[in-house]
């Protein structure tokens, strides 16, 4: 059986990143939770390394998605590849509901991260692979949306499930995680194959009906569709010439940039410490004297502001370009780390035993000082929200070629999990054991991430996939004189335009327009 497709490509971000809603519902399964009374008394309180191997879990079966994901999205397609991690998901949810100690919880919690290491890995491809170049950034940003809107939801989900009395509050806040899997299971049949994958394994006829659909209601004739076609057959063939393969592919011939970038800017992502006030704002807050429900509300407050700000960014980061947001994104997150470690260092008071009970926050300010917590939390949330939360994703799906896109995403995501679960890990028994230096570590470590954008990341914006290539390329340009647009293949599809209007052929020139339903 045959789903009719639909080829809006908004509607199919919206559908494939319901992926990233996953993410964002279980990071909030457990940050409007681990606070809770009927949490602490079911689990008998852990904390430390414990609390860091429960917080860590999903990082950790992330890793392990992400290191198959490349090979099953390669073989099967990126939109089957999302589908398959579905299943995963629902495996890992059932056991965390079902679960009668932390070990089942940290064994669900890996389940799912497997699902998470795939879709957050595919999805960026995916939607790079369908999108314009000019639309690009903005397609790939509804990713990180989705991310936080699943926060969001979650969060409240879970806060409004504290009421509930004993283990069925954590029970319910969970088991409502099945719901965004069976929504996106439902929508992945009505999306198209990714035109690119399609090129890839030899379908081409299937693959220029889908551009065409895509990029140009159909026109297969259409001077866009005949330049990309070009381009993309091009590229491809060139690749398949190389006399590299496997994982040389991924070092040797000036590869090696690309992966590097890829990698980087994901690990960059997780060492800005921002996701540290994600899974850990309630700590954070605690250190700011904030307790019980306005302690959550204020959580969720952050959020709210995570959403709204990625929001912003979506309407200007192919204008403005990758560079200047992740250059000046991570110093302004670093100052912003620097204030709250400093803060909490000069006028912070030792808690003996932890406050209120609990030994992961032992540092507490009050009055003004409390108030600069807070602010520059937040502030640290708005930045990342219009920088590195969402560039990070877009920049690491667009370096890529289209013979190493699939797996070189999935490494870029490895490096995102492998450092999201050390975090996870360490910061429970940082902030025990160094308190307010945790701070100041993360504002050093985004400084570091400021110079490495302006030192090796050319500028991808409004360019196509095909020729971001050879912004890597050995004898390419110095990254800090790249700029957004200045498109090769906007003079390709000019060019292509003038010989259709002498009526000349262009088939030979630039690729076939052969057309079939397939």
């Amino acid at each position: 059986m045959e789903f009719p497709k639909v080829y809006n490509t908004y509607f199919l971000a919206v559908v494939s990143t319901i992926g990233g809603m996953l993410f964002g519902f279980d990071i909030s399964s457990m940050s409007a939770i681990i606070g809770t009374e009927q949490y602490v008394n079911y689990f008998n309180d852990p904390h430390g390394i414990v609390q860091g191997a429960i917080g860590s879990a999903l990082a950790a079966g992330s890793v392990v998605g992400a290191l198959f994901a490349g090979s099953l999205s390669d073989k099967v397609g990126r939109r089957d590849a999302i589908f398959l991690a579905c299943l995963w998901w629902l495996v890992g949810t059932a056991i965390q509901v079902a679960c009668n100690g932390y070990g089942m919880l940290i064994a669900g919690r890996i389940l799912n991260g497997v699902c998470v290491g795939i879709t957050s890995s595919q999805v960026p491809v995916y939607l790079a692979e369908i999108a314009k170049k000019e639309k690009r950034g903005s397609i790939i940003v509804i990713q990180q949306l989705a991310i936080e809107w699943g926060i969001l939801i979650m969060f409240f989900v879970g806060y409004g499930c504290s009421f509930i009395d004993g283990d069925a509050s954590f029970r319910t806040a969970w088991g409502i995680q099945f719901v965004p899997a069976v929504l996106l299971m439902l929508g992945i049949p009505f999306l198209p194959r990714s035109p690119r994958w399609l090129a890839k394994v030899g379908r081409e006829d299937k693959a220029i009906d889908i551009l065409a659909r895509i990029q140009a209601h159909g026109k297969v004739d259409d001077p866009l569709v005949v330049a990309e076609w070009e381009e993309i057959t091009t590229i491809l063939a060139a690749e398949r010439e190389a006399p590299y393969s496997g994982w040389r592919r991924f070092i040797k011939n000036g590869m090696w940039r690309r992966t590097f970038a890829g990698m980087s800017v994901q690990a960059w992502q997780q060492l800005s410490g921002a996701n540290v006030m994600t899974y850990y704002v309630v700590y954070v807050f605690q250190m700011a004297h904030l307790s019980g429900n306005i302690n959550l509300i204020s959580s969720g407050v952050q959020y709210a502001l995570f959403i709204i700000f990625t929001s912003i960014v979506f309407f200007f980061i192919d204008k403005t370009g990758r560079r200047p947001l992740l250059i000046y994104g991570a110093i302004g997150m670093g100052v912003c780390q620097f204030v709250v470690g400093g803060v909490l260092g000069s006028y912070g008071s030792y808690v003996p035993g932890g406050v209120g009970g609990n030994e992961n926050v032992i540092i507490q300010v009050s009055g003004s000082p409390s108030h600069v917590v807070i602010a520059f939390s937040y502030l640290l949330i708005i930045v990342y929200a219009l920088t590195l939360a969402p560039v990070a994703w877009v920049y690491a799906a667009e370096v890529w070629s289209l013979e190493t896109r699939a797996t070189g995403m999935a490494l870029a995501s490895v490096a995102n999990w492998l450092f999201n679960f050390a975090l996870g890990l360490f910061v429970p028994p940082a902030f025990h054991n160094i308190s307010w230096k945790t701070f100041v570590i993360f504002g050093v470590l985004c400084f570091g991430a400021a110079i490495q954008a302006f030192l090796f990341y050319p500028e991808t914006a409004r360019k196509s996939l095909e020729e971001i290539e050879k912004l890597f390329s050995k004898g390419g340009p110095r990254p800090w004189n790249t700029r957004p647009g200045d498109s090769l293949l906007d003079e390709k599809i000019a060019q292509v335009a003038e010989l259709q209007q002498k009526g000349e052929p262009v088939g030979e020139k630039f690729g076939s327009t052969s057309h079939t339903e397939g």
